[in-house]
């Protein structure tokens, strides 16, 4: 019988997830369907319970459902517990339900893909909302000399780093023309605008990376990153694929190849 897997979220329409997990089960010889869910508001847990009941193994988890699948799992992993929310659920053995986080992971699968000297850097995160506190303990995980959050907010910047020693928290103005890696992971290229970090720190950078991704072209922090004649500009479009894969692996124990549904893909 075809297992049977999908995404939760509201809204899902968008949601490249069951190409890029059709695509992983053809390139890995699994026999499952993944399809899409729309979550009504405050019916997740009556939705999820549904999908397992009929036999479903595993489902990803998007906007706005993340904190619902956190509280949702009965095992979560320290991924998870470190993010505060959960983006892949997985049916165990024993019919538990087990809650991950692969965001971070995919996030740093796709910087050392790209090359991006993650350990002994000093690196900058724009924002400190859930995208920003789920990839923290991948990146910390990387032993980087230094990771500063900036935020509009200075106290969720605070609240943010406060968990970890090697992590600080600043203000926009205070930031210093001084990091190697420059991380947005605020949602302000969705918008086409530009997070408030001036020129100066952006430039001296050689690495930056947009969490946010195009289809096709440059984000606008991308972009302008350029402009500035930054060495190195990415779209999180890796990372979307790295965290898809890091799902279909704990599901089903075999890892697609990523740049196999990278040239798929784009």
């Amino acid at each position: 019988m075809t297992d049977k897997y999908l995404v939760f979220g509201n809204p899902v329409e968008h949601s490249l997830s069951p190409q890029l997990h059709t695509f992983f089960a053809t390139c890995t010889h699994q026999d499952l369907e993944y399809t899409k869910c729309k979550v009504e508001e405050g019916k997740f847990k009556q939705q999820a319970d549904e999908f397992f009941r009929l036999g479903g193994l595993g489902c990803n988890i998007t906007v706005p459902c993340k904190i619902d699948a956190y509280n949702y799992a009965d095992e979560l992993t320290d991924y998870a517990k470190a993010a505060g929310a959960v983006n892949t659920l997985k049916k165990l053995s024993d019919g538990r339900i087990l809650g991950d986080n692969t965001d971070g992971r995919g996030l740093v699968y796709d910087l050392k893909r790209l090359n991006f000297p993650l350990q002994g850097a000093k690196i900058l995160i724009i924002g400190a909302g859930g995208a920003a506190k789920g990839i923290l303990k991948p990146i910390v995980d990387c032993a980087p000399l230094s990771v500063t959050i900036a935020n509009r907010t200075y106290e969720k910047a605070v609240e943010l780093a406060r968990d970890y020693k090697e992590v600080s928290a600043s203000t926009f103005d205070n930031l210093t023309p001084d990091f190697n890696i420059i991380i947005n992971a605020t949602s302000s290229s969705l918008k086409d605008e530009l997070p408030k970090v001036a020129d100066e720190v952006l430039k001296n950078a050689s690495f930056v990376y947009d969490l946010m991704y195009k289809k096709t072209g440059q984000t606008v922090f991308t972009q302008h990153a350029k402009e500035l004649l930054v060495p190195h500009a990415y779209d999180g479009f890796g990372m979307l694929i790295g965290q898809a894969l890091l799902s279909f692996e704990l599901w089903r124990g075999v890892k697609p190849d990523f740049e196999k549904t990278l040239a798929n893909f784009r």
